[in-house]
C-alpha cells in the first residue's frame, strides 16, 4: 500500500495523474490507521468500493478476491466516462492481477502489474494446507494474469525474472522495470509533527535498543536460528543490549501470534536480548520507534530477491543499520552507498552458516561504528536514486514506454 501510495503522490509530476480504485476500509480485516490519511497529497482521487464481508461468515479472507467484482465494476464504469490510458495493479493482493486481462478484453486499456512480492514461489516446507492450495492456484492462475500484460514491473528484477521465464513470449511483448523501495523524508517529519509517543519502550531499564519492525518472511527463520545461536555463544557481548522485534506476528492484529518468541527460548534469550510485539502497530508509530531506539536491525531472507523497505526507513530514522542480508539484495549496495550501517552479507542457504560463524564479529564492529554514528556521516547523494520520487520516476518512463508500444 505504501508502495503504491508513493507513487500515486509523484507520478503527476511525470505527466501521469492518478486514479485509485481501493476497497473501503471498514472492509478490511486489519483494523485502519487515521494517520495514513495525513500522508495522501491533497489532490490524489481515490475510489472506494464495497466487498464482500467477512462476519458474521468468513467465506474468503483475500480483500482481492472479496472485492474483485466491486473493483472491475468501478474501473470500468470509470474507463466508460473518461480517458483512462493504463491500468496499473500491485499484487499482493494476487488475484487483483486478474483484473488487468478483463480489463483489456472488455475495454482495450492496457495494463501492467508491479510484483512487490512474488506470487509463484518455491517451497518452503511450512506451507499448510491453504499455503498449498494457494500455491497451487498461483501456478495455474498467473499465466491468465500475465497472458496481455503490456508492462511487468518489481521491487528487484528478480522479483519478476522467473515470471518471464515462465511466460517467454513478454520478453517480447511487455516492458520490464525494476523499482526499489522508495524512502519518504516526509513521512518522518510528518510523524515529528503528530507527536507520537513510543509506547512499547515505557519503563525498564537504559539499554542499546535495535529495532526491527515489520514481518518476519518463512525464509528468515533460518537466518535468525543462526543469529540466535551466535548470540547464546557469546552471551556477555549482548549483556546490555535488547532487540526488538515488532510486527512480526502471524497475523496482523494478532497479539499472541509469536513467530520469534520460539527461537529466542530455545537458545535461552527470550526477554533478555531478545523481545517481541508480535501485532502489528501503524506506519508512523513504526516510525517513531525507530527513532526512539539506538540502532535500526534488518534480517533478510535466504531469497536473493528479498529486498526490504526495512532499509530505507532505517536510513532516514537517522539511526545506524545493523543487517543482515543475502549478498545478492540491493539493500547491500544501499548501506554501503550511504555509509549508513553495517552488514553482514552470505550467499542463501548454501551459505546461512556463515550468519552463525561470523555474527559476533559484525556486531563488535557495528558496535563501534554506532558509537561514533551521525545522521550527518550518511551520503545523502548515494540515497537519491531511492527517493520515492527517483523510484517514481523510473515507473513513469516505463509506463510511458509501455502506452506508447500498445498504441503503435
Amino acid at each position: 500500500m505504501h508502495r503504491s501510495r508513493l507513487f500515486a503522490q509523484h507520478l503527476p509530476e511525470f505527466g501521469w495523474d492518478p486514479i485509485v480504485v481501493s476497497v473501503r476500509p471498514e472492509r478490511y480485516e486489519e483494523r485502519p490507521d487515521a494517520n495514513l490519511l495525513k500522508l495522501l497529497p491533497d489532490r490524489l482521487r481515490v475510489e472506494h468500493v464495497g466487498a464482500m464481508p467477512t462476519s458474521p461468515a468468513r467465506i474468503v479472507g483475500d480483500v482481492g478476491i472479496r472485492g474483485f467484482v466491486p473493483m472491475l465494476r468501478r474501473i470500468l464504469r470509470i474507463i466508460d466516462s473518461e480517458q483512462v490510458d493504463f491500468l496499473y495493479i500491485p499484487i499482493p493482493s494476487f488475484y487483483a492481477a486478474l483484473l488487468g486481462p478483463l480489463v483489456h478484453r472488455l475495454r482495450g486499456v492496457p495494463y501492467g502489474i508491479d510484483y512487490i512480492d512474488p506470487w509463484v514461489y518455491a517451497p518452503t516446507g511450512r506451507e499448510n494446507l491453504k499455503g498449498k492450495a494457494s500455491l497451487t492456484l498461483a501456478r495455474l492462475l498467473e499465466p491468465t494474469a500475465v497472458g496481455r500484460a503490456s508492462l511487468i514491473t518489481g521491487v528487484a528484477e528478480r522479483y519478476y525474472r522467473p515470471v518471464l521465464e515462465r511466460n517467454p513470449h513478454l520478453l517480447r511483448q511487455a516492458v520490464t522495470a525494476a523499482m526499489p523501495y522508495g524512502g519518504e523524508a516526509v513521512d518522518h517529519q510528518r510523524m515529528r509533527t503528530l507527536g507520537i509517543e513510543p509506547y512499547l519502550f515505557r519503563g525498564g531499564r537504559a539499554r542499546f535498543r535495535l529495532v526491527y519492525a515489520g514481518a518476519l518472511l518463512p525464509r528468515a527463520f533460518e537466518p535468525l536460528e543462526r543469529m540466535c545461536a551466535a548470540i547464546a555463544r557469546d552471551r556477555d557481548l549482548y549483556s546490555d543490549v535488547e532487540f526488538c522485534f515488532i510486527g512480526t506476528g502471524t497475523s496482523p492484529d494478532d497479539t499472541k501470534g509469536y513467530n520469534v518468541k520460539a527461537t529466542a527460548e530455545r537458545h535461552g534469550l527470550w526477554e533478555t536480548v531478545i523481545r517481541e510485539h508480535p501485532a502489528r502497530i501503524p506506519y508512523l508509530d513504526t516510525l517513531a520507534h525507530l527513532e526512539a531506539s539506538d540502532a535500526v536491525f534488518v534480517l533478510g531472507s535466504t531469497e536473493s530477491h528479498y529486498t526490504p523497505s526495512k532499509v530505507f526507513q532505517g536510513i532516514l530514522s537517522g539511526k545506524p543499520v545493523l543487517a543482515v542480508l543475502h549478498s545478492a539484495s540491493t539493500a547491500c549496495a544501499v548501506l554501503r552507498e550511504t555509509n549508513a550501517g553495517v552488514v553482514l552479507e552470505f550467499d542463501g542457504e548454501s551459505d546461512v552458516a556463515r550468519v552463525e560463524d561470523a555474527f559476533g564479529e559484525v556486531f563488535r564492529r557495528f558496535r563501534a561504528f554506532a558509537a561514533t554514528y551521525k545522521p550527518a556521516q550518511v551520503d545523502v547523494s548515494a540515497f537519491d536514486p531511492y527517493t520515492a520520487r527517483s523510484v517514481t520516476s523510473i515507473l513513469a518512463a516505463a509506463l510511458d514506454e509501455a502506452y506508447s508500444r500498445s498504441h503503435a
